[in-house]
């Protein structure tokens, strides 16, 4: 399944994820910092979904209440709550 997310907090603007039987194929970011988040999605790539959810979610960036990994954990989740998955 793929999907597209708005991050809210973040410098990203826009997340895109391709989840296919609970495993990321993969992430795209638009805007954010893009070496960082080219890492982030080459990590995440042939990984379960729900376990990069528990690795992410939760990651601050600075003073802020999110970051890009944790507006994409949201978006995982998001993703695989409309699938009926449980995330």
């Amino acid at each position: 399944m793929k999907t597209t997310y708005t991050p809210s907090g973040t410098c990203s603007t826009r997340i895109e994820v391709d989840i296919e039987d609970g495993v990321i194929n993969d992430a795209r970011f638009t805007g954010g910092c893009n070496g960082n988040l080219q890492g982030v999605s080459a990590l995440v790539k042939g990984r379960d979904a729900r376990e990069v959810i528990g690795l992410l979610k939760g990651v601050r960036c600075g003073a802020k209440n999110t970051s890009c990994p944790d507006q994409l954990a949201r978006a995982m989740e998001r993703a695989l709550t409309q699938a009926g998955q449980s995330a």
